[in-house]
């Protein structure tokens, strides 16, 4: 049997004009900024003017990534189709996707199948320009800084202490660690200096985690971007730069508005990455979302041990935010590869490799009940070779723990496929009151958060911090930066910073190898094992199977 790509399904699809979608969110006119037919910016006095309450907040999240997939957005969008299909009104959060992965190999972030946000190629790719906006405010402080020292260095800033890397949206190993100012005294300082992906950029950061646009004034002046010969801090705010910073922002800080393919709102606003940043959408755009609809469905990336725990102890503890219930996504054949069968196998029935893989689901269901004390439900993505005897087989462990497991075909089926999800998400969020509480109080030292972390959601045995980031703990908390939240740069692949170490790993240490922070955003990164800021293309990248015809179709595009 033959499919269809998710382009092909993505460019069938009749859209509706962003004035009609922005009708059924309840957004007024005069608050949308159409960018064509069928996108747009949403003016942020929409949020100060509305007097709707809150809706409900349901965050999707999943077990560890496997090369099988999971299919997190697509059960987020299909979820949301599906709580529409039973009368409530819904609303989608969602982040943009980065370029260096649609070139790349994990592909977009516009879900899925029958279960996808539109249009498709248009938010794959440039979209609003928003990550254009994010790299250009990042390089021009980067500008601002070295042409400072060009200028006689009034501020004393010491060239060996520079933190302040260059981005660019696109995965391109060769600018890692790069060597700069080359050519006599008129074109700069020499010096050491590297390149990251945009979404690592603490300005994506900032970006996702202000609240107004003062808020990401005062965020963009406080960050750090070197040190001076005595070691003092050296912030954007002293270089002069957040006013030209913020003009190149303050129209990619409006909200995006789309639609799924079945006509349901979606509010996509920025995308940094969960296993070197915090890896959730913007704050202003899930407030936007939760006033807009009765329900917002919303995720956070990679597995639950990275983009949920970031998105509970950093962004909901920030932006005042409460999940009312988690939807966990797992396949059957993940699991499997979680126990070591191969993935050329994974449509075979196998128990036994089951049982061996499932923990991994059970350690992140266990995390979210019993740490975050919220309530919960395992979605299964039900694949054609899944056997019923491997879905009762995760029913069975699932409700020993106290949770119900639902079979999710939104990638076939669409909204319809998501139905029985969505009465079980209501009936998480009507009838089962959370007691939500973070993995870590502030109060402790940057150690004893990272070790919190460690301990309590990978469930590692301890921590291991090399000279260097020992050095740069008692520094920062020297500054006076230690009482805030950490964000664990750490491999997607395992609860551990081996990404070999899969299913659920005991009696591990893990490694610390380098600690900053961001000052602006508000969080101390801390990384782990051989953790880069910068991806490189695969062997075969995904770009080489896109193309563009004649009439400016896009093929190749997933």
């Amino acid at each position: 049997m033959s499919y269809l790509s998710d382009i092909e399904i993505a460019q069938a699809c009749e859209m509706r004009p962003i004035f009609e979608i922005a009708k059924k969110a309840h957004v007024d006119e005069k608050y949308i900024e159409a960018y064509g037919k069928y996108k747009a910016k949403v003016d942020l006095s929409l949020l100060k003017e509305t007097g709707k309450a809150d809706g409900k907040l349901v965050l999707v999240t999943a077990i560890t990534p496997t090369p099988a997939g999971e299919g997190k957005t697509t059960t987020t969008v299909g979820l949301a189709d599906g709580l529409s299909r039973i009368g409530k009104e819904v609303t989608v959060a969602l982040r943009e996707p980065s370029l260096g992965p649609v070139f790349g190999l994990k592909g977009g972030a516009a879900g899925g199948g029958y279960a996808q946000i539109v249009p498709m190629d248009d938010i794959n790719l440039h979209f609003t320009g928003d990550f254009h906006a994010i790299g250009a405010a990042n390089n021009l402080l980067a500008a601002m800084l070295d042409n400072h020292i060009h200028q006689g260095n009034a501020l004393g800033i010491d060239v060996r202490r520079i933190t302040w890397r260059r981005c660019v949206d696109m995965n391109d190993r060769q600018l890692r660690y790069i060597t700069d100012g080359l050519g006599g005294r008129g074109n700069g300082v020499p010096r050491e200096d590297g390149y990251d992906i945009t979404v690592a950029s603490e300005i994506m950061a900032v970006f996702c985690l202000a609240d107004s646009l003062s808020d990401l004034k005062n965020r963009l002046s406080r960050i750090i971007v070197g040190y001076t010969f005595e070691g003092k801090p050296v912030t954007a705010g002293d270089l002069k730069a957040v006013g030209a910073m913020t003009a190149l922002l303050k129209d990619a800080f409006k909200p995006n508005l789309v639609q799924t393919l079945e006509g349901t709102p979606a509010f996509v606003h920025g995308g940094p990455f969960a296993n070197i940043a915090h890896g959730c959408n913007s704050v202003i755009a899930t407030r936007m979302a939760l006033k807009m609809g009765d329900y917002t469905v919303t995720e956070a990336g990679f597995g639950a041990d990275l983009g949920a725990e970031k998105f509970l102890d950093i962004k909901c503890r920030m932006a005042g935010l409460v999940p009312d219930a988690v939807v966990m996504v797992a396949t059957v054949r993940a699991l499997k590869m979680h126990g070591g069968m191969d993935k050329k196998s994974l449509g075979t029935e196998d128990l036994a490799a089951l049982e061996r893989g499932i923990p991994n689901l059970l350690r992140h269901v266990s995390n979210i009940k019993d740490v975050y004390g919220l309530p919960c439900v395992v979605a299964v993505n039900r694949f054609p070779t899944d056997t019923d005897a491997e879905i009762e087989f995760i029913i069975r462990k699932c409700r020993e723990l106290g949770v119900n497991t639902v079979l999710s075909t939104v990638w076939a089926d669409g909204g319809a496929g998501g139905e029985n999800l969505a009465r079980e998400v209501v009936r998480l969020c009507e009838e089962e009151k959370g007691d939500f509480r973070f993995s870590y109080e502030l109060t402790g030292t940057i150690t004893e958060k990272i070790e919190a972390i460690v301990k309590r959601i990978y469930r590692g045995k301890g921590i291991s911090i090399s000279p260097k980031a020992e050095k740069q703990i008692a520094e920062l908390e020297k500054l006076g930066f230690g009482g805030m939240p950490v964000c664990m740069a750490k491999t997607q692949y395992s609860f551990s910073d081996d990404p070999a170490l899969i299913g659920a790993p005991e009696d591990f240490t893990v490694k610390i190898e380098n600690v900053k922070v961001s000052a602006g955003a508000g969080f101390i990164v801390v990384l782990t094992g051989e953790i880069l800021t910068m991806p490189g293309l695969p062997r075969v990248p995904a770009a080489e199977n896109i193309d563009v015809d004649e009439s400016g179709k896009i093929t190749g595009l997933f």
